[in-house]
């Protein structure tokens, strides 16, 4: 008969915690399958690939394919890694939880804080995003004001009952998935000449406007790193999954369609883009390349089309980051890894950890009064950091949870990562190649500094605390 493995004294520190938040359990199952569905499908489409994506554009040229494609493969990873153990064991706390079952708990304090942190500078971002948009309706009025009023409709959003988030964030996730597919498929019948009153490009601008690699490998880098962005925020539908009726069955779900979604919307929308129009015209930057794409074209009033999509997708992921946050934090309270305060529930709803997520999106109305030119990519670039970081411990926890599910529990296993272990070595290795990227990379150096530096603050603070419980 086989012998069950002694836990180590950090697991038996850790275990009663991560499975604090299943006991307690107050919050609602108020988010249904199609919630899930659709968060899943658009629910992070947002500043990361609307915006963001165009200075990858200038700098990689139509190399941009390519780095969405290698960083989408690194994505696919993570969410199957991250699939397995939530499918195995769901909870609103997702990879934190994971990391406390498995690595210790100072990796699941430093794992669920950093994430909260990259969250509520997302919905920094979006709000920024979403308010030069609305400013260049209304020329004259600050960009401030409009952060000020998107954060409060949607932290008051967000106070409500979750199927309130869950009915917002299904229309505007629809309206997202909807453009896009149309704006993809403008795009096909334009490069294959259908399109009436155009011509088809051919392979032009991908080989006589300096070929693939215009700017070389250091361009690549840049639109790189511009592709980790895009995709930050990927995992909170596996916190979403927790609030639902049938958690295993809505996260083994969402994981399985991760792969076409990075195929067509992320890799197809820059392929289209970088076929259809100059990778170096200023207009890719200054107008966003998906509604200077369409002006080119020639669609009707389409750049401003395409503006409306970009508020209403922008607007979106800032509903779904601070739904992700507030919940990443109840879960850290919850196991007795933040502060109390921020644990009251009231009508199923944790409002405290709502207001606390939010209050940086309303530092973000003071950021785009003092700089309203530079602080949009600077808090973007701060997102793709803090990403790399999360990943990079859900690769580790994975590592140890799946050994452990396979003696244990097997039949948890609904969703496998594929080719374990060596793809997920392969992941790990991906991370820190990336991570080591934006170290030599000037323009995201700061901010990987400073978003390092918050991560090893975090886990020395959180192996303090892991020492003090395991001496009790």
């Amino acid at each position: 008969m086989t012998r069950t493995p002694t836990p180590t004294p950090a697991v038996r520190a850790a275990q009663p915690e991560a499975d604090e938040e299943q006991r307690q359990a107050p919050l609602s199952n108020g988010l249904k399958q199609r919630h899930l569905s659709m968060i899943a499908l658009g629910g992070v489409i947002g500043a990361g690939l609307f915006v963001g994506s165009g200075a990858g554009i200038a700098a990689a040229g139509p190399s941009i394919v390519l780095a969405y494609a290698v960083s989408g493969l690194l994505v696919m990873c993570v969410m199957r890694m991250l699939g397995e153990m939530s499918a195995a064991n769901p909870a609103s706390g997702s990879f934190s939880v994971h990391a406390d079952r498995t690595i210790g708990r100072w990796a699941g304090f430093t794992a669920g804080w950093m994430f909260w942190t990259l969250l509520v500078v997302g919905v920094a971002v979006e709000a920024i995003g979403a308010a030069h948009i609305v400013q260049g309706w209304f020329p004259g009025t600050p960009s401030w004001l409009w952060v000020l009023v998107f954060m409060a409709v949607f932290c008051a959003t967000n106070l409500g009952a979750v199927s309130r988030f869950g009915e917002f964030e299904f229309w505007f996730a629809a309206l997202k998935i909807t453009a896009i597919a149309l704006f993809l498929t403008v795009c096909t019948l334009a490069i294959l000449g259908l399109l009436p009153g155009t011509a088809s490009p051919g392979t032009a601008h991908l080989a006589h406007d300096g070929g693939l690699l215009p700017n070389g490998v250091s361009g690549l880098l840049v639109g790189l790193l511009a592709s980790v962005v895009a995709y930050a925020g990927l995992e909170t539908v596996t916190i979403a999954a927790a609030e639902s009726a049938d958690p295993v069955r809505g996260v083994a779900k969402a994981v399985r369609t991760t792969m076409w979604r990075i195929a067509v919307v992320y890799v197809g929308s820059m392929l289209v883009i970088v076929m259809l129009i100059p990778w170096h015209d200023p207009a890719v930057v200054d107008q966003g390349p998906y509604a200077a794409v369409l002006d080119r074209l020639g669609v009707p009033a389409g750049g401003e089309i395409m503006n409306v999509v970009i508020l209403i997708a922008l607007l979106s992921a800032m509903n779904a980051n601070i739904y992700g946050s507030s919940r990443m934090a109840y879960s850290l309270v919850t196991r007795g890894q933040g502060p109390k305060f921020l644990g009251k529930v009231s009508g199923r709803v944790p409002r405290r950890a709502v207001l606390a997520s939010s209050a940086f999106g309303f530092v973000a109305v003071l950021l785009s009064y003092w700089w309203p030119t530079t602080v949009f990519a600077w808090l973007l670039n701060m997102v793709g950091g803090a990403t790399l970081i999360v990943w990079g411990l859900i690769a580790v926890s994975q590592l140890v949870l799946r050994r452990r599910l396979e003696r244990e529990a097997p039949g948890k296993l609904v969703v496998r990562m594929w080719l374990f272990p060596y793809l997920t070595w392969v992941a790990l290795a991906g991370v820190v190649a990336v991570l080591f990227l934006m170290a030599v990379e000037p323009d995201t150096r700061l901010q990987l500094y400073f978003t390092g530096g918050l991560a090893v603050f975090l886990a020395a603070v959180g192996y303090a605390r892991q020492r003090k419980a395991e001496a009790r």
